[in-house]
């Protein structure tokens, strides 16, 4: 098999390139659209307007996208693959010489270069932009009051700030409580001078008030600059605690996390002795996401020597669609079933991507036309 693309490899490449970015237009500009409808019954609370809920909207595409992509990588290449084979066109190709290996490869080669795209997208663009959406919604609806703003979570209580970079909820029995990681408190005074910078490195919600540790305190008065450190400090505020803790699961939702945050989240939680599922299940969820796509695209493969030789593109989107969601509801139930009896998120995602492929080997095999 020659290595370099001929004007043939060009051609089926171009065609499934062509029906996956229609399709995936489709699922997205169908996704958006929904979810705008959701996000109008937001509007009205606080500041939180029209122009917000399409401002949010836009911001959330990359993430949309990177989610609707396995679905409509299966589906563009069936309808592309079925309107070659409608046409006669694989049965000429096949006639000439190119083998199935050959076109299974001329298939791949878009859908693996939009894969890397996507990936890049989902460690980068996809969970920037939904942390820019979020912390446009938190702000408009906050009131000042609690702010997730691109830099974190902001919140004020009089004169003080706080930005908190990382947090999340802990439960251990009915004890639960809100932690928020890496905190600058900023206090000002009445004319607007600022007092001091308090940098915490963690502040944990408990009654009657937060428990700051690890607090380094820098003090701007008139004529100098003085520091304090203390291991623990009682600051008595009144932040809703509750209000503090949705704005902390918009913003640092796992599933809207990069890898690499996922990782530390996940170490976080080992050292610490707490549950890690949910952050395991993502993390390894992205590490998994180019075989799901390329497994269910050689899964489909097979299909067009036979099956899509006849009927329309109702038939083909059809089938699509049964192998996307099928795939995903497997997957899902994988996963689920790692989350319960304990055993490695690895093997669930592993597990239905094998038994696709092996299905289309065989598939592949007996449809030797």
């Amino acid at each position: 098999m020659t290595p370099f693309p001929k004007i043939h490899d060009q051609y089926v490449a171009r065609t499934v390139a062509v029906t996956v970015l229609l399709t995936w237009t489709v699922l997205v500009g169908l996704d958006v659209i929904n979810g705008l409808v959701d996000e109008f019954g937001d509007v009205g609370k606080g500041s939180y307007g029209f122009f917000d809920a399409i401002t949010y909207m836009i911001y959330t595409i990359p993430r949309r996208a990177y989610t609707m992509f396995p679905t409509a990588a299966v589906i563009g290449a069936l309808m592309g693959l079925g309107q070659l084979a409608a046409s006669s066109e694989l049965t000429a190709l096949r006639a000439v010489g190119l083998s199935r290996r050959r076109l299974s490869v001329s298939v791949a080669a878009p859908l693996l270069m939009l894969t890397a795209l996507m990936v890049l997208s989902g460690e980068t663009l996809g969970p920037w932009a939904q942390r820019s959406a979020d912390g446009l919604k938190a702000a408009a609806k906050s009131k000042d009051m609690t702010v997730a703003q691109y830099s974190g979570l902001w919140a004020r209580e009089g004169d003080t700030f706080l930005n908190a970079q990382k947090g999340q909820e802990h439960a251990k029995g009915r004890d639960t409580w809100l932690e928020l990681n890496d905190v600058r408190l900023f206090e000002f005074a009445k004319d607007g001078r600022l007092e001091s910078i308090a940098r915490v490195s963690s502040a944990e919600h408990r009654k009657g008030g937060w428990l700051l540790r690890n607090v380094k305190r820098t003090y701007f008065e008139t004529n100098s600059v003085t520091q304090t450190e203390v291991l623990e400090e009682h600051w008595s505020s009144k932040l809703d605690a509750a209000a503090l803790a949705a704005s902390a699961r918009n913003i640092w939702r796992p599933r809207y996390m990069t890898s690499h945050d996922l990782r530390e989240g996940i170490n976080y939680r080992q050292r610490n002795n707490l549950d890690a599922s949910e952050f395991e299940q993502h993390y390894w969820g992205r590490w998994f996401y180019p075989l799901n796509v390329l497994a269910l695209c050689l899964a489909a493969i097979p299909f067009a020597f036979g099956t899509l030789r006849s009927g329309g593109a109702g038939k083909r989107l059809f089938i699509g669609m049964v192998f996307a969601l099928g795939f995903w509801l497997l997957q899902t139930q994988f996963v689920s079933l790692a989350g319960v009896y304990k055993f490695d998120y690895r093997i669930a995602y592993l597990m239905p991507s094998v038994l696709l492929m092996t299905i289309s080997f065989f598939l592949f095999r007996r449809r030797s036309g």
